[in-house]
């Protein structure tokens, strides 16, 4: 009998895929208003809180980039060009939902209610960079790529079974999503249809690895579909479609309808972190000035100086302010007392073993010489 079946024709299948995740936009790189269909119901009001939390998070950014230099910070991951990606999604979501940051989503965690103060101890290594208020709904940023994928789930199969009145957020990068944790935090959460927003802030590298190198996904979005949920590819340098996205999101979520997964397209503007990374190995100067183009702080302060929103005077009466909020977080983080050996035993283990006992003690007469 003859075989009538015919052949798959697979390059007709990847294009179909990758027309299913259209870039969503509402503002050009001009700032001009490209689709006014989803433009997000936001009063004046909010829309200029919107710009003074991104000027602030960049200033943060410079500011902390200086410290680094100074030598009064540790680790530090830059945010540059990514405060519509952050701050525009953070700006979605409420304090009662739960954040799960990586070590680069600082910015999103201070706006939820983490001191500036503390967030430069953890920045240092100190302990209490760590010790969150429990009226803090985060978790401190996670440095082992896409695990906040893992925990971000359970704590959303948590508030599942509690009937919370909220979601979880979690972040990680175009990296992140090459992680093992990823696929087993998106695929749980899905058959559970808990209440959470996975984000894939796509920057173009993980450290110096080009995404294309990473997958052969044609956008990070598609990937949702593996686990039957919705994947949503946005402008990530555009506020408005950034928070668009994400506020439909968070009602799909908090509505019972399982998670959404979120890739925003954007670039960091600096290198990797203040580790050591040197950006201009692996990247070109047309690269660097098409992101610069469409620099998000740009493109909104564009829209809102038509709508008679913003003003230069009024954005560096702002910088100045953050500058000075800042040096004063500074001043209070170097007021904690120094750390002591003693102390890292004792906070390790609940119940010290002998060994461990000894040791505690050995330096505790050292540290009180």
């Amino acid at each position: 009998m003859a075989n009538n079946k015919q052949p798959v024709d697979y390059e007709a299948l990847l294009s179909a895929i990758d027309a299913a995740y259209p870039m969503v936009q509402i503002l050009d790189k001009d700032g001009n208003v490209v689709n006014e269909d989803i433009m997000p119901e936001l009063t004046d009001d909010q829309l200029v809180e919107l710009m003074e939390k991104m000027v602030w998070s960049r200033t943060l950014h410079n500011r902390s980039m200086a410290l680094a230099r100074q030598g009064r910070l540790g680790f530090y991951a830059p945010t540059a060009g990514q405060e519509a990606s952050q701050l525009a999604s953070h700006y979605a979501f409420t304090k009662e939902d739960w954040l799960f940051p990586g070590y680069r989503d600082i910015p999103q965690l201070i706006q939820h209610g983490l001191p500036v103060s503390q967030a430069f101890l953890w920045s240092r290594g100190h302990v209490e960079g760590n010790n969150y208020p429990e009226t803090l709904k985060a978790m401190p940023p996670q440095i082992i790529i896409g695990a906040q994928i893992i925990q971000a789930m359970g704590s959303a199969v948590g508030q599942k079974l509690n009937g919370d009145n909220a979601v979880s957020f979690t972040y990680t990068g175009d990296g992140g999503s090459s992680q093992g944790d990823f696929y087993e935090g998106l695929n749980y959460a899905s058959r559970y249809k808990a209440p959470i927003v996975f984000y894939i802030q796509n920057n173009g590298y993980a450290i110096s690895t080009p995404r294309e190198k990473q997958t052969g996904a044609t956008t990070l979005a598609q990937k949702a579909a593996a686990v039957g949920i919705p994947g949503i590819q946005v402008d990530g340098m555009d506020p408005l479609a950034v928070y668009a996205v994400s506020k439909q999101a968070r009602e799909w979520a908090l509505a019972g309808n399982g998670p959404v997964l979120i890739e925003t397209v954007t670039s960091r503007f600096g290198p990797h972190s203040t580790s050591g990374d040197d950006p201009s190995i692996y990247r070109d100067q047309e690269g660097i000035d098409y992101w610069a183009q469409r620099d998000p702080l740009i493109r909104f302060r564009n829209f809102l100086t038509e709508k008679g929103l913003w003003t230069e005077e009024k954005e560096t009466a702002f910088i100045e302010k953050t500058q000075e909020e800042i040096k004063e977080a500074a001043k209070e983080a170097d007021k904690a007392p120094k750390q002591k050996i003693s102390s890292f035993l004792k906070n390790m283990y609940e119940v010290p073993g002998q060994v461990t006992q000894e040791q505690i003690a050995k330096y505790e007469a050292k540290e009180s010489k």
